[in-house]
């Protein structure tokens, strides 16, 4: 097993401890999956996966009850303690195998090429060092394994880009565990060594007015 980079002193990985925004998300994020759309967009992010899966910054564990049959385990990995304990919580009721871990995605004790495929939904806006993350994911795929990505960024208009950049360095990522509006997920997956599959781009929510969060990109790439 090679081993995964510093994340912190002695490397450690560092704590993730955001109260308020996991009481807020675990509320939202439940609506947002039956009245917003959410819960056809994990479908469509999850739709024929199969054989052991790495999924980053769980959450509370929603998508967990979409995982396909064909999926034989699902390796979780959740740093905040309250949206941990839901996702365990939802890893009980799951259709497949689901074990959720209290690590970081910057530092995954994971062996080497062990995954058949890794999720990434909603959460590259929220770790610390994206290259790092996708460096580890890209670490324990095997060759050719997918990466299922599901993720918010940079808007394609002038306009909300400014507004976006300027967010993130005042008070969204205060509010919103972390959370950056402007990131570039599909350049950093490219920039980390795999290859660009099938992917769409779209509005959450679609109708309506366009939010920071807004612009998004659900699609698949390769180790």
């Amino acid at each position: 097993m090679t081993p995964p980079p510093p994340v912190g002193p002695g490397n450690v990985s560092p704590r993730v401890h955001h109260p308020l925004f996991a009481r807020f998300y675990a509320r939202f994020s439940v609506s947002a999956d039956t009245r917003g759309g959410l819960g056809d967009l994990r479908r469509e992010l999850l739709a024929g996966l199969s054989g052991r899966v790495l999924e980053i910054g769980a959450g509370n564990g929603l998508n967990f009850a979409h995982y396909p049959a064909g999926v034989t385990e699902v390796v979780a990995v959740e740093p905040e303690p309250r949206l941990r304990r839901l996702a365990q919580e939802n890893a009980r009721r799951a259709g497949v195998p689901v074990a959720v871990l209290p690590d970081t995605a910057e530092a995954l004790p994971l062996e080497d090429a062990s995954f058949d495929a890794a999720v990434a939904s909603l959460v590259l806006c929220t770790v610390r060092s994206v290259p790092q993350v996708l460096a580890e994911l890209h670490r324990v795929l095997r060759p050719g394994g997918e990466l299922r990505f599901f993720e918010h960024g940079a808007a394609g208009t002038p306009g909300l880009a400014r507004v976006q950049r300027g967010l993130d360095r005042t008070v969204w990522p205060l509010l919103f565990g972390g959370c950056h509006t402007a990131r570039a997920p599909l350049a950093a997956i490219e920039a980390a060594g795999f290859t660009l599959g099938p992917y769409r781009s779209f509005d959450v929510p679609e109708k309506g007015p366009r939010l920071p969060s807004s612009p998004c990109v659900l699609g698949v790439a390769r180790r």
